[in-house]
């Protein structure tokens, strides 16, 4: 049994997670944090990882949302039970960009570059879908999420 990646993107009321598996998308979506939370209890196959963005201090004061976001990181990770992990934003800008200014359009290019390369082959069409098919907001980030940790941690993290 292959090494699978349960991939977070939290946020305060909803989160996106994609499953990745043998850099493949195997399934994604965004539900409600109670949806996730329960399906972090469900037991999965024995060699899948929990991977969640880590929320970092930028220098900046923050609000509920943040507190809240970093709330459900932590539920999610207590009901996991199993291996998990953290990554930072920086470090994933880092790895699909090589440049710390990266913003969400150039990390979702980087992936469309990776799996494509390009839109067309990468997302397709309805008639012809590529691999990231229907992939759409915070699920992009989910995705970053589990391809850096896959590329620069998964083999020396088990």
């Amino acid at each position: 049994m292959s090494d699978s990646i349960l991939a977070i993107d939290p946020g305060p009321t909803e989160s996106a997670y994609v499953i990745y598996r043998d850099g493949r998308v195997v399934e994604f979506a965004k539900i409600p944090n109670e949806h996730m939370l329960y399906r972090c209890g469900l037991t999965w196959d024995d060699g899948m990882k929990l991977v969640i963005e880590q929320i970092a201090a930028m220098g900046m004061s923050v609000g509920a949302e943040v507190f809240e976001t970093v709330f459900w990181s932590g539920r999610f990770v207590q009901q996991w039970r199993r291996e998990w992990h953290r990554i930072k934003r920086h470090e994933i800008k880092m790895h699909l960009c090589g440049n710390m200014r990266a913003k969400d359009a150039n990390i979702r290019q980087a992936l469309l570059d990776r799996f494509g390369p390009g839109k067309e082959l990468a997302v397709g069409r309805k008639a012809n879908p590529g691999p990231l098919y229907g992939l759409s907001g915070d699920c992009w980030s989910a995705l970053a999420v589990a391809v850096t940790f896959a590329d620069t941690r998964a083999a020396v993290s088990t």
